[in-house]
Formats: C-alpha cells, sequence, structure tokens
C-alpha cells in the first residue's frame, strides 16, 4: 500500500530486509540489527518492520518511538525460553510494541484475543481496533465513542469511524485471502487496511492495494505458496508453531484434494507439549504424513524430535500411514516424485528459500517436459 502510494519503502522479515523491491540482507531479520538497518537507509520514508520476541528480550526494538504499532495475536510458542513461561508473560514481552506508540499515533489491537486487547491498558497513544466478528462488543464500545477499527463484515473488508462503516472490499476479491478461504489472512489483512485509512490513504487506493497484491513466492515467501503440478498440487509454507499448524489446518480443510500429504518436522527449542501438538493437528489434517527434520536442531537430537512427533500422531491415530525421511530435500522428492493425481502436498519449511529452490526445480522439469514448442507454435515467426 505505502508503495502504491510513492512511499520508499524498507522492511524487515523473517526471510530479509528489503529496501523498495530489492533484498539487501538474506535470513531471519526480525530483530532490533535489522530495523536499524532500514531506519539508517537515507532512501526509505517508510519503514515496515516485523519485531519478534527473540529480539525484544535479546535487545530491544532497535527504535524508541513509532507511528503505529500493530499486535496480531499472541500464541503459546517460544514459551521456556529466556525467562517467558507463560502466554501472560509473552504478551507483557509483546506489549512493549504499542507501549513505544508516539501520543499522536495509534496502537492497532486484536479486539478478538483478550491478551492483545488488555495492552490498551498500557499505552499512551490512541487506539484502534480491529475484529473478524462485526458484533464484536469492544468494536462496538470503541465506535460509540468515535473510535476507528477495522471488521470482517457480512463478506467485506469494513473500516468503522463511529458510527460510519466503510465498506472497503469482499474478503472474496482479494487475493491474499484466497477466495476468502484463509480466514487468518482476511484477519491480517484488517489492521493494515486500517494502518492504510490512518495514514491518509483513500479508500480507492486501499482497495486497489488490496486486491493487486498477488500472494507468490516473490511477494509472499513461505506464506501459503501454491505451485500447481499437472496433476497434483504443492503448498508451501512457514507453519512451524502449534498456532500456525491450527490456521494452516483451516485453510488445508477448505482445499480440494485427495489425498493430503503432510511433510512436517519438529522445533528442537519448543517445550515438549508443543511438538506433540504439532503431531496431533498434523494427524488430524492429512491423509498421510512424512516427518523430516530441520537443518538446526537447536538443543535436541534428531531421534528425540521424531518420537515426540510420532506420539503426538499416535495420540489421535495410531493407524495414521507416517514415513520418515529425516533429510527435507530427500522427503520433498519422495511427495512429488510418488504423487498421485489429484494429490495435495503441504510442505511445512522453516528454511524457505531451499524449500522453494526445490519445488521450483521440479516445476521447471515438469513445463520442460510438458510444454516444449517449436517456431510453428508462434504466430508470424
Amino acid at each position: 500500500m505505502a508503495k502504491m502510494m510513492g512511499q520508499q519503502v524498507g522492511y524487515t522479515t523473517s526471510d530479509g530486509v528489503y529496501i523498495q523491491n530489492h533484498m539487501l540482507v538474506k535470513g531471519d531479520c526480525t530483530g532490533p540489527v535489522s530495523a536499524e538497518f532500514v531506519l539508517k537507509d537515507p532512501t526509505v520514508d517508510f519503514a515496515v518492520l516485523e519485531c519478534a520476541r527473540g529480539g525484544l528480550l535479546r535487545a530491544g526494538l532497535g527504535f524508541h518511538f513509532c507511528d503505529i504499532g500493530i499486535v496480531t495475536n499472541v500464541a503459546a510458542d517460544h514459551l521456556g525460553l529466556k525467562g517467558i513461561h507463560t502466554v501472560e508473560q509473552l504478551a507483557r514481552a509483546k506489549g512493549v510494541i504499542p507501549e513505544s506508540v508516539l501520543p499522536e499515533g495509534h496502537a492497532i489491537l486484536n479486539a478478538d484475543d483478550d491478551l492483545v486487547y488488555a495492552m490498551k491498558e498500557n499505552i499512551k497513544c490512541k487506539l484502534a481496533l480491529f475484529s473478524m466478528d462485526e458484533d464484536n462488543p469492544r468494536v462496538k464500545e470503541h465506535s460509540k465513542a468515535g473510535g476507528i477499527s477495522a471488521i470482517y463484515e457480512n463478506g467485506f473488508i469494513t473500516i468503522c469511524k463511529g458510527e460510519w462503516k466503510m465498506r472497503v472490499a469482499k474478503a472474496i476479491e482479494v487475493p491474499l485471502t484466497f477466495g476468502g478461504r484463509a480466514h487468518f489472512m482476511i484477519q491480517n489483512v484488517l489492521p493494515a487496511v486500517v494502518t492504510g485509512y490512518l495514514r491518509g490513504y483513500k479508500l480507492d487506493d486501499i482497495k486497489l492495494a488490496l486486491t493487486t497484491f498477488i500472494p507468490s513466492p516473490s511477494q509472499t515467501p513461505g506464506r501459503l505458496n501454491m505451485f500447481e503440478f499437472k496433476d497434483f498440487k504443492v503448498l508451501l509454507d512457514y507453519a512451524h508453531n502449534p498456532a500456525g499448524m491450527r490456521a494452516l489446518q483451516k485453510f488445508v480443510e477448505n482445499l480440494d484434494g485427495t489425498p493430503k500429504v503432510g511433510i512436517i518436522s519438529g522445533v528442537g527449542d519448543r517445550r515438549d507439549e508443543d511438538i506433540l501438538e504439532i503431531g496431533q493437528i498434523s494427524a488430524e489434517t492429512f491423509d498421510q504424513i512424512i516427518i523430516r527434520q530441520d537443518k538446526n536442531l537447536r538443543g535436541r537430537t534428531e531421534q528425540e524430535l521424531i518420537d515426540l512427533l510420532h506420539a503426538g500422531i499416535r495420540r489421535v491415530n495410531p493407524d495414521k500411514e507416517v514415513k520418515i525421511i529425516p533429510s527435507e530435500k530427500e522427503a520433498v522428492a519422495w511427495a512429488i516424485t510418488h504423487a498421485t493425481p489429484g494429490s495435495l502436498i503441504v510442505m511445512c519449511s522453516d528454511v524457505v528459500s531451499d524449500a522453494l529452490a526445490m519445488v521450483r526445480k521440479y516445476k521447471e522439469e515438469e513445463a520442460e517436459r510438458l510444454y516444449e514448442f517449436t517456431k510453428d507454435d508462434i504466430p508470424n515467426m
């Protein structure tokens, strides 16, 4: 949105640091050093900074103040690390973001999440809300007081200002939502829409940005990247914790494809119960499961992670078809070469660039086989 409005945008993400469309640093860049990298660039006049828990606890934000602070949710992830043992403690750490907003700025908080909504008690700025429930009482109370919010209302992404409602776009028209099937993406769009409105963007410009932003490996690497092969589909996503897997599960349930094959792994620095839960969710979601391993085991052995995932799967279905292929490259190769017509392969990857490269390779090889052409196929040649 900011780019379309002529801003020079620098942004930090879990796959790299970007200045406009150029990736200048590759890797998980959601800490203060990456934020400083963007803020020191003299060409940047609009910064969008992802601020992860790890960087916050290790070294702070990397900036003193911001104009807008968004908190989308707080989920039980990374617990047991750096003194954070409960979701409430994690919320306290993430609450630093809205607390850093300048008095004339806005904290944009999820009114559907109790812990996120409670962050309003410690802010010194203005408040804006978003909700997937058009009848959310917190949003209604906020609107009566003249506040600004965004809601998912009757299929529309809608901005509320006081008692006024301004419909921006139908959710099914926003490519990020995959025809409205990715509900968590609708939720993610809401605070972005509020941000654009607060920055003074016109509704038509916000709508244009939403309806022309196409999720793809280049625009949104590792975020619901769908590859259409001739006889089957491959979906690649960064989901690596129970909350992410639950969101992915709801999306996959709305997709066609039989059988649904999941390629999963455990993350070593998570609690036993988190890894078990990933196994359980996978058993509920997929017809067949391939367990592989991350490059970085993060303090556990490969066998420990495999055993925990397997135990979680067995809790749901002791007879679930499970194959163990520790190498991600070999797991992907096996899944694609053994794919049956109509199947859907879902890859949960932590090293997104490597996984994308593997799938692209198979996609290119298929294209070379199927879509060869001669000069006779091209008009006027």
